[in-house]
């Protein structure tokens, strides 16, 4: 992408500007009228010409303004933008509100979707952190009757799983109590692979019987919850983004909300952003994604390597840039602040 004059990127900047506030074409006059450029009108009229002929402009009919292109808005937000922050004010009440949730990770996720819908002013997705495997956290047996045992398993990131164990032979607490104390010794952090090892070398003792089955119960819970769906997702704001301007055709509109509510489109685009750091925008689809192409994303990874997750906004590529990535950036870090909390409590433990 060939690098613009200053007068040419200061144009682009007042055009791109003017129509993410009015979604209007903006004209020569409104330019003129409104930005003390130091020059003539023939010479923005031709600036124009030149932006529209290189394709960072449209113009929509022959008699009326320019709008940007996916061109445009892509030299807009890799060269133009500033590196905006949230106000101060913004970043304390947001901080605040998820203080005022707790330790829920729940309420994490609705508060993350509803937060970016608001404050980035689009439609939110969060999707659930998830670590590439299940890890065991701890393991409790305990005796029920002489002849039945509970076994209760803790995964990291807080899953809990109970089963009931059919004892063979009686088996007092204590018995349980050493069992459960040895295997979380053995075990604590390891993936469903890590357990099958150990499970491989118990030797054939008569106590061990009960110790295989454990592991076994274990291995089963553990593979099941590898298997699961890669993720849920949360939404917010898509009644209020329906609104603007370009979803007034019910078809653009139905389209808007099939990408936002799911599908193979939106899984492509998350398998692609768990590979990247940081804040990732995409704009008309990039050439690779037809069916976003009149709209645009911003999206980031959230979370630690044990357990991560994906936020964004999705919207008309008519976007305020700078509010929706620096909505994103924030409240990535933030959810990326808390579950570094989470987790690290689990470690401690």
């Amino acid at each position: 992408m060939d690098e613009l004059t200053a007068r040419r990127e200061k144009i682009l900047c007042i055009v791109i500007s003017e129509y993410v506030e009015t979604a209007k074409p903006v004209g020569s006059a409104t330019i003129v009228e409104n930005y003390d450029l130091g020059v003539s009108p023939a010479t923005v009229r031709n600036e124009l010409s030149y932006l529209t002929e290189q394709g960072y402009l449209s113009q929509p009919h022959t008699s009326a303004g320019r709008v940007p292109t996916e061109k445009g808005y892509r030299y807009f937000v890799e060269r133009l933008m500033e590196d905006a922050q949230l106000p101060p004010a913004e970043q304390l009440m947001i901080r605040h509100q998820f203080y005022q949730v707790g330790m829920d990770l729940e309420q994490w996720m609705k508060l993350a979707a509803a937060v970016l819908a608001r404050t980035g002013r689009g439609a939110a997705l969060v999707t659930t952190p998830r670590a590439p495997y299940s890890r065991l956290r701890h393991i409790e047996l305990i005796s029920v009757s002489e002849n039945a045992g509970l076994m209760v398993l803790v995964l990291q990131g807080g899953i809990v799983r109970q089963q009931v164990l059919l004892l063979t032979d009686p088996v007092s607490q204590e018995e349980l109590s050493r069992l459960s104390n040895r295997l979380n010794m053995a075990l604590v952090n390891q993936t469903v692979s890590g357990v099958e090892t150990y499970l491989e070398r118990l030797s054939t003792t008569a106590f061990s019987r009960l110790e295989v089955e454990v592991l076994q119960r274990v291995a089963e819970i553990m593979r099941a919850a590898d298997s699961r769906p890669a993720y849920e997702v949360y939404h917010d704001g898509l009644v209020q983004t329906l609104q603007e301007p370009e979803f007034s055709e019910i078809t653009r509109a139905r389209q808007f909300v099939e990408i936002v509510e799911g599908g193979w489109l939106l899984d492509a685009i998350m398998a692609q952003m768990v590979r990247q750091n940081g804040v990732h925008v995409i704009i008309g689809g990039e050439g690779r994604w037809a069916e976003v192409g009149d709209y645009s994303m911003v999206f980031s990874t959230y979370g630690p390597a044990e357990a991560s997750g994906i936020l964004g906004l999705l919207g008309p590529m008519r976007m305020s840039y700078g509010r929706a990535i620096s909505t994103v950036r924030y409240v990535a870090r933030l959810m990326s602040d808390l579950l570094q909390s989470l987790y690290g409590e689990t470690k401690a433990e």
